[in-house]
């Protein structure tokens, strides 16, 4: 009986350990930026530490540009093996900061290129951008003719600007390697992260990549990897804590969930056929349940109610394995016509920086609204009393995205807010 209740423990602890795992599947297009110390062993190894798994492949020849990558047989040939998680993109080191007109049509054209093919092979994947950073004291090789990048503000600023707008453009994710170097370099000047070029990564600047890419990747706190890859225990901490402020405890901000399933419907009538019109942002595949035992999974259904009543319409949007779901009431009255339900709540502004306005129709007063963030934490309660409208302030909260949440009547709803 002992050998047994240990086998037991045993087992549920291997369990679990398997359970907190988390493994990725993930291809590097990029260049010297990337090879050098070789950052994508860098990143398995730091999240072997914390028990995670990183499966990788990789294309990174010295110079290499997006452009480059849209047609080299290597890079489309790993894209086209299908089954990846994320595809991190990697542009030459100095074109995104160059004038918008060459980024425009040099660079931004290649990133749609290849953002479209990994789709298209890997339709529950996702890019994700390499932020890299401006060059020790800027780019002088083109200072003369693009005063902008003259120094490392400069050029690093247009980096980060860059970056986001190729992510934005392809709905893609933001790995900010470029801001967790800023903020090093203000916060830590005794860690150098560049090479003696003043431009390529030293082993600390690899590190400070990787444990962003950590954070990204995984979504997890880069605080908690246990391998300083060779770095002074104090360095290694201190970098850790830079990804975990600007990257990890952001993830919104980086594009982190922004482009997941939104589900959202209205409906019209016709005599006694209901027309369902469907709202929903980022699904690929939709499951309407309208309350009266018939379903359907088309994208704009129609319906008819055999007897009057109020049935409560739900509908899941889904994109492989991220759904959202929302409801409405229908309800249809005794002589066959149909009480549409009006707009019930509108938030404005919408994105804000500080106070946000939120006004219920009649139908709709709760006496209590929650604030959550993305990933489904509860940030705080707001004591709505059942007013027509109530003013939240959320000045103190990070730049991202939130929702929020009440009930009336056993019915749930949802809505989005951005805080800029």
């Amino acid at each position: 009986m002992k050998k047994l209740y240990i086998s037991l423990i045993i087992i549920i602890f291997i369990s679990l350990q398997i359970k907190a795992q988390t493994i990725k599947k993930v291809i590097f297009l990029g260049n010297s930026y990337t090879y050098v110390n070789d950052l994508p062993l860098v990143l398995s190894n730091l999240a072997k530490s914390t028990g995670d798994s990183l499966f990788y492949n990789s294309n990174t020849p010295g110079g290499y540009t997006l452009q480059g990558h849209s047609t080299n047989p290597t890079s489309l040939s790993l894209i086209q093996q299908g089954g990846w998680d994320l595809m991190v993109l990697q542009e030459q080191s100095q074109l995104p900061s160059f004038p918008i007109s060459q980024v425009l049509s040099q660079s931004y054209p290649y990133s749609v290129s290849l953002c479209n093919n990994f789709y298209q092979h890997n339709p529950c994947g996702q890019p994700l951008f390499f932020m890299t950073w401006g060059r020790k004291n800027g780019d002088q090789s083109n200072c003369a003719t693009w005063p902008p990048v003259c120094t490392y503000a400069g050029m690093d600023s247009l980096l980060n600007l860059r970056y986001r707008m190729y992510a934005d453009s392809n709905q893609a994710l933001v790995s900010p390697v470029g801001a967790v170097w800023h903020y090093i370099r203000n916060h830590h000047p005794n860690i150098d992260l560049y090479s003696s070029d003043q431009s390529h990564p030293s082993m600390a600047g690899t590190y400070a990549a990787a444990t962003t890419f950590y954070s990204l990747i995984f979504q997890k706190d880069p605080t908690n990897i246990k391998d300083d890859q060779g770095l002074s225990s104090t360095v290694a901490m201190d970098i850790r804590a830079a990804a975990k402020i600007i990257a990890f405890d952001s993830l919104a901000k980086w594009n982190m969930g922004k482009f997941s399933p939104v589900a959202g419907f209205s409906y019209s009538s016709q005599t006694d056929t209901i027309l369902f019109h469907n709202t929903s942002l980022y699904a690929a595949n939709f499951v309407w349940d309208f309350g009266d035992g018939d379903t359907a999974v088309t994208s704009n259904p129609v319906h008819i109610y055999k007897a009057p009543g109020t049935y409560k319409v739900i509908l899941k949007a889904i994109k492989c394995n991220v759904l959202d779901t929302t409801s409405l009431f229908v309800t249809i009255l005794p002589n066959g016509m149909i009480k549409l339900q009006l707009p019930q709540m509108e938030v404005y502004p919408n994105p804000s920086n500080s106070i946000i306005h939120i006004r219920f129709s009649q139908s709709l007063l709760p006496s209590e609204i929650l604030l959550f963030s993305i990933d489904g934490r509860r940030i705080r309660s707001i004591e709505a009393k059942s007013q027509p409208q109530i003013s939240v302030d959320i000045s103190d909260l990070k730049s991202g995205i939130y929702f929020i949440g009440f009930a009336v009547q056993g019915v749930a709803y949802r809505y989005k807010v951005v805080k800029i």
